[in-house]
């Protein structure tokens, strides 16, 4: 199904909240959704699978939610199932369209054919890294300042039998111009085991869209990962939000140092579409 016959529907693939928002930070949320658009079926999976993680992360739309009214910021999600294809990955990932997720084989993904790959690009990936350009741009041309992004995820507590002793984990590249201080925040609490690139790092190609929309213009960001099986209700995603804000709103008392955009151009050449 196409897009425009998805938003006939009453759906979209991408919802930008509370776009007028004045605070610097933009909170994105690749994986806020485990929906499957009409003419896609199951996928060929039971209906349980859809509620597991292979197919969104679980907990993490309403931290960012939670984030998104106390910062003051704009939230983008995207409204489409990792399942469909994956916002978070480049358009050359073998994952893009995942036909194993963890332990699972997805049926319907198994030996796509490139039609049918560029179908879901365009009904879902280039919305998405669309309208996060474009409420940059907006927001520029309003005299915002500039974006401070931060990507909200959350992961399974057992991968493929190791279990993961983390509580949060933060991943960043060679800017850590946000994560360094958040690091230090949590830490500072004594509450958390705090995962440093863990469980995931960019080397796992898990940061393409921080790379796309962040490093790839100098831009400061951090990724967020927090263990699902720990925000599994409101009031724990009110409470992983409220405390996850006011450590970011600590960091804005002092100035992040500019990064130079040239010294990324490589890389942003390599990323973008």
């Amino acid at each position: 199904m196409g897009l425009s016959q998805a938003v006939e529907h009453g759906w979209s693939p991408v919802r930008v909240s509370n776009p007028d928002g004045l605070g610097p930070f933009v909170i994105l949320c690749d994986h806020a959704s485990n929906y499957i658009p009409e003419g896609f079926g199951t996928l060929g999976l039971q209906p349980d699978d859809l509620q597991k993680h292979i197919a969104w992360d679980p907990g993490a739309l309403g931290v960012s939610q939670v984030m998104s009214q106390m910062l003051d910021a704009p939230l983008v999600e995207s409204c489409v199932s990792r399942l469909i294809i994956d916002c978070n990955r480049p358009l050359d990932a073998p994952d893009l369209v995942p036909s194993l997720s963890e332990v699972t084989t997805i049926p319907a993904n198994v030996d796509l054919e490139l039609a049918a790959k560029q179908q879901r690009i365009a009904l879902s990936h280039i919305p998405y890294h669309a309208a996060i350009e474009t409420l940059v741009q907006e927001r520029a041309s309003e005299g915002l300042p500039e974006p401070i992004y931060v990507a909200v995820h959350s992961y399974t507590p057992v991968y493929r039998g190791v279990e993961r002793p983390w509580h949060i984990g933060i991943i960043h590249d060679d800017d850590d111009r946000v994560a360094a201080p958040l690091i230090a925040g949590l830490q500072a609490l004594n509450q958390f085991n705090v995962g440093i690139n863990e469980p995931y790092s960019p080397a796992d190609r898990v940061y393409y869209t921080l790379e796309r929309h962040a490093s790839a213009l100098g831009l400061p960001a951090v990724m967020i990962e927090i263990r699902n099986d720990l925000i599994t209700t409101p009031q724990e995603e009110e409470a992983w939000g409220t405390m996850l804000s006011g450590l970011l709103r600590e960091i804005l008392e002092q100035p992040l140092s500019k990064k130079r955009a040239h010294q990324r151009g490589e890389r942003r050449r390599q990323i973008t579409e």
